[in-house]
């Protein structure tokens, strides 16, 4: 369904010049948020404050997408801090806006706390429901600022009000939501964890002498960049001071390139934050190896990240912080602050390392470890692209963000509860099933190249399988048969001798008919089965009788049995000579894991009959666990992969 959204980000446009005191990450998120829902199908109207005389009021940005400049206050640059009082004009705009072009929106997504303030305004007089992305908490800033926190204290009961007030509130990492539950009593059933992005064709790799190259630095040098806003919080005195004790302590020269703001900019913040950092650098006596760079195009920070050997964050605080995820996209290690959104994104030892704040000497002595240990800076740089691309693509987030949209809007709308408790149902049951096959694929994988070995050694030796399981178990046994018979992949292969005890319509209810179900499969197991053949029992609880029955038959046959089972295993664990258990109490689940193990036997088998010199006891085991990898991986992720557990920590809807 195509709908109507209103974004609503009062200081931060997607216009708005990235370095500056009062533009960063949420501008990137505004506007990369704004695209790429309109390539899903959404319309999108965002509206921000108009701060120059000649941005219009209605600017079509990309296709779906509208930039609406609200005249509220001056048209001129307003600092962030003193924009509350033009909030009315700003909610009196959006409401005549409504009205004048008959616009219905579905749904506003607010970014920041005043505009979280128009949100649930606009809500009372219209109606419409609201999700909520605050950026920064008053409070939290207010706990590391102090005083120098400008922000009036009526931001305080602002954020109460909308944190009672939202239909949801999205929290960029856990420590967010960890914040929203302590500091403001948010109820955490409208808390989601969805984390900022980046966009894989503005970020990628580039070769690092090129992009030194084009920026006309030295080739061989060591290079590390901080890259962000001008503010005190952002803790790049910490970096340049790191630099010293780098060069002074470890004997380690390196030039630092700073990236954000000048002299030039309009608030004369910026020019005392670069003056003072200047006068740092001297006072270390490192001035000739600090070299700012001022605002740099969008376009060209790919070539600053790639051309760093490392990035270096180490802000105070941090809400979330999207350069860490930009670097690491281009393949360059981060070490951070070990605070808010950083320490999520960041993976200590993996794609960089997390430092206290403040902490100069602990930067400096990881920096040297790793100028030390060039191997392991290689190593952070491949894992640094896989995390960012695996986890913080804006396609991946704006996905999880529609998907909230479309929970909020179906719960503002009785008719549709039905629909909601629908996709809550379908959510259950597929995190049921991926959590069961991500266990089994855990704890399985030697169990299942033994029972394939097995099954292979008895196909080799002219021996053949039987299977048998009752309701949906002997569906599977029909279907496992069928694909011994047939063929799974390769069709170039003799079909392999097995049969299913439950095909026989005749048998089964004569027998059950004369002498009791208990013992249909164990009659079929004494006509057929023989010494070296195999019984396959398929069951989720391992209790039914006439299963246990025909494994006693085949035992005292010298016959092999493999029990595909589920919950404790039941009395078929114990008499089996492989079981492959699922590690499930739940039959659906149990069955669904069931079939993929089938599907793995099949394949094995089948590639090992085919290249009789891959059996396992003739090649590493290692070999053989990338196939029963890539197929479990498959199914558990569409792309291949399996679903890690860091990603989303908290499951949308």
């Amino acid at each position: 369904m195509k709908r109507r959204l209103a974004l609503i980000s009062e200081h931060a446009s997607p216009f708005g010049v990235l370095g500056g005191v009062d533009s960063g990450g949420q501008n990137v998120y505004v506007g990369q948020l704004a695209k790429h829902l309109a390539a899903m199908g959404y319309t999108v109207d965002v509206f921000t404050r108009r701060d120059h005389t000649l941005l219009p009021e209605i600017a079509d940005w990309v296709d779906g997408v509208r930039l609406i400049h609200v005249p509220a206050g001056p048209a001129t640059h307003v600092r962030k801090e003193d924009l509350l009082p033009f909030m009315a004009d700003f909610t009196g705009y959006v409401l005549q806006f409504c009205k004048r072009q008959t616009v219905t929106y579905d749904l506003i997504h607010a970014n920041f706390w005043m505009s979280g303030l128009v949100a649930a305004d606009v809500k009372r007089q219209l109606g419409i429901p609201f999700v909520m992305t605050f950026h920064a908490l008053g409070r939290v800033r207010r706990l590391h600022q102090g005083k120098a926190d400008e922000f009036p204290d009526e931001r305080f009961a602002i954020e109460d009000r909308i944190a009672a007030e939202a239909d949801a509130i999205i929290a960029e990492c856990p420590q967010d939501e960890e914040d929203l539950c302590q500091l403001y009593h948010a109820d955490p059933s409208k808390i989601v964890i969805i984390p900022c992005g980046f966009n894989p064709t503005e970020f990628e790799p580039l070769s690092k002498p090129l992009a030194r190259v084009a920026l006309g630095l030295p080739a061989n040098e060591r290079v590390l960049l901080q890259l962000g806003r001008m503010v005190p919080r952002k803790g790049i005195d910490t970096v340049i001071r790191s630099l010293a004790h780098l060069v002074q302590d470890y004997q380690t020269p390196a030039h630092l390139i700073v990236v954000g703001g000048d002299g030039n900019d309009f608030d004369s913040r910026i020019t005392a934050e670069v003056s003072r950092l200047k006068a740092i650098a001297a006072e270390v006596g490192i001035s000739d190896r600090v070299i700012f760079m001022g605002r740099q195009r969008r376009e060209m920070l790919k070539y600053y990240y790639s051309a760093a050997d490392v990035f270096i964050t180490t802000p105070w605080y941090e809400p979330f912080g999207i350069t860490p995820i930009e670097a690491m996209a281009c393949g360059t290690p981060v070490i951070g602050a070990n605070v808010g959104g950083i320490k999520f994104t960041v993976r200590d030892g993996e794609t960089g390392y997390l430092v206290p704040p403040n902490e100069p000497v602990a930067i400096a002595e990881r920096l040297a470890y790793l100028y030390q240990q060039p191997e392991l800076l290689s190593t952070f740089r491949q894992q640094a692209i896989k995390r960012a691309n695996a986890l913080f693509t804006w396609q991946t987030v704006t996905t999880a963000i529609a998907r909230l949209y479309e929970r909020v809007v179906a719960e503002n709308q009785p008719e549709q509860r039905s629909t909601i408790n629908a996709l809550a149902l379908i959510d259950r049951r597929f995190e049921g099933a991926l959590t069961a096959l991500q266990t089994s694929r855990q704890q399985l994988q030697d169990s299942i190249l033994s029972a394939a070995a097995m099954l292979s050694d008895c196909f080799q030796q002219g021996g053949k399988v039987l299977l048998c399981g009752n309701g949906g178990s002997a569906a599977d046994a029909q279907h496992c048969a069928a694909e011994f018979v047939g063929r799974f992949r390769c069709g170039d292969r003799p079909g392999f001798p097995a049969m299913a005890l439950t095909a026989d319509s005749a048998v089964l209810t004569a027998w059950a008919n004369d002498m009791g179900y208990d013992n249909v499969f164990a009659r079929q197991v004494e006509s057929f089965g023989k010494a070296g053949d195999v019984l396959i029992g398929i069951s989720t609880s391992g209790r039914s009788q006439n299963v246990v029955q025909a494994f006693t038959v085949a035992r005292s046959l010298g016959m092999q049995t493999l029990a595909i089972l589920g919950g404790d295993g039941g009395e078929l664990r114990l008499l089996a000579d492989h079981c492959l258990l699922v590690p499930s109490s739940e039959p659906q689940h149990i069955q669904e894991v069931q079939i993929v193990i089938i599907h793995l036997l099949c394949e094995l088998v089948e590639q090992w009959f085919v290249a009789p010199s891959s059996v396992v006891s003739r090649q590493p085991l290692a070999n053989h666990l990338q196939a029963i990898e890539r197929q479990l991986g498959k199914a558990i992720a569409p792309d291949g992969k399996a679903i890690a557990p860091d990603q989303f920590p908290a499951p949308i809807g």
